[in-house]
């Protein structure tokens, strides 16, 4: 069974503080950056040599600079590689390079604990063969970024690492659009808004995020498309793309994500949707190949449209 490798280039996000003195050691670094994986499990790999910089192992106190190409050696895992499975995919739109599909509510999107198959990579490897890029290893192949289980629509999917590698430098330099609808508990004052709060990762509850000082920069703009009796619909812009973002800032502003019972509150509103209610509409970016930008949406769900049935 062969064994993982992630690399990864750190850049200024990834390393200073937020007051910009000093800098974030190794291990707590790469804990922002790979939020599937504890602090304590890096430290052992940093203790094990697993994780290196130009060949030679790093010490977890070592402090990264930005441009670090950092390298991260995984035990091969448990399970074997992730396998194909004939799972329904709708796809959005298909080339030599990418494919853009539309998520359901409820699907994982790369094998982890607890979910060794029926997620979208597993379908994705049936749709595409051997045709996903590498560089996110043998658990993650073609996946450029990702959204939450409960949350449905849009990714774009990499077939190969050219095109890997020119997805995650837009995405980077923040020229990736991703664009969300909501519905949230309670009304925003204003019509529209930016949270810029930073974040990181829960102090006591490694599953959870929070706005903390010291935490990444995270920036969300949103806009009130309708107003209810105590319901607000939103559509929501990523300025940053942070773990659960949307979700975080929306509960600090007071107006929780309806149906998050990780971040607002333990019963979800209705019983229709079970997890947040949040639906990734639309993405545009530059096509890696031909620099041209394309764009595409993804219409509200059902379970979505129910919601909004029950509220208005």
């Amino acid at each position: 069974m062969k064994q993982e490798k992630i690399n990864i280039i750190l850049d200024a996000d990834d390393t200073a503080c937020a007051d910009n003195a000093g800098g974030l050691r190794l291990d707590k670094a790469l804990a922002d950056r790979l939020p599937d994986m504890t602090r304590s499990r890096l430290q052992r790999l940093c203790s094990q040599g697993m994780i290196t910089k130009d060949g030679r192992p790093l010490d977890k106190k070592y402090i990264p600079k930005p441009g670090d190409e950092i390298c991260v050696l995984l035990p091969p895992p448990e399970e074997s590689e992730a396998a194909p499975e004939e799972i329904p995919l709708d796809v959005v739109y298909e080339d030599g390079d990418l494919l853009v599909v539309n998520k359901p509510k409820g699907m994982v999107v790369h094998p982890a604990a607890g979910h060794s198959s029926g997620t979208l990579v597993n379908a994705l490897l049936h749709h595409c063969g051997g045709s996903l890029s590498g560089v996110g290893g043998v658990l993650r192949p073609g996946i450029v970024h990702r959204i939450d289980k409960d949350t449905s629509g849009l990714l774009v999917v990499a077939k190969n690492d050219f095109a890997h590698n020119c997805l995650t430098k837009v995405v980077k330099a923040h020229d990736f659009t991703r664009q969300y609808d909501a519905i949230v508990v309670g009304c925003p004052k204003d019509e529209r808004g930016t949270v810029n709060a930073p974040i990181a990762r829960h102090k006591t509850d490694r599953k959870k995020m929070a706005v903390m000082s010291g935490g990444r920069e995270a920036v969300t703009h949103y806009e009130v498309v309708g107003r209810y009796r105590g319901y607000s619909h939103l559509k929501l812009m990523l300025e940053t793309g942070r773990t659960h973002q949307i979700r975080v800032h929306m509960a600090y502003i007071g107006h929780p994500v309806v149906c998050d019972t990780v971040y607002g509150g333990k019963k979800p509103q209705f019983d229709c949707c079970s997890g947040q209610c949040l639906h990734a509409s639309r993405i545009a970016f530059a096509h890696p190949r031909t620099g041209k930008v394309i764009d595409f949406t993804a219409p509200l769900p059902d379970y979505f449209k129910q919601i909004l049935e029950r509220i208005t």
